[in-house]
């Protein structure tokens, strides 16, 4: 069982690419963030998974091991006025960006010479 939180993004429609999540693990440094022009962003987490379901290479899946950030409109969108619209009408084009970008929270090593 996954965990599901939806966080509205505290941003203006025409602000373009904004900054919506981090994560980073403390134990290796590492760092990955999500920028996007969606106005909120889903955050699925395995925290109900206990190590029975195995994948395709049968390595098992456990709490605190994965999760995902998926951006998105809000849940329900079309059926709530006051929420941003997803309608989409012929002849329109939709057009989003979201970018994941990666780091480390260490400066890299020099380059051996």
């Amino acid at each position: 069982m996954a965990t599901t939180v939806n966080w509205v993004l505290n941003k203006r429609e025409d602000e373009g690419l904004a900054f919506a999540a981090r994560g980073y693990d403390p134990r290796t440094g590492r760092v990955v963030d999500c920028l996007t022009t969606e106005p909120a962003v889903q955050v699925y987490a395995g925290n109900g998974l206990n190590g029975s379901l195995a994948g395709s290479a049968g390595t098992t899946y456990r709490q605190t091991e994965g999760f995902t950030l998926e951006t998105q409109h809000f849940p329900d969108s079309p059926n709530k006025p006051n929420f941003p619209s997803t309608e989409l009408k012929p002849g329109q084009e939709f057009h989003s960006t979201t970018v994941y970008r990666f780091s480390t929270d260490a400066a890299l090593p020099p380059i051996p010479r």
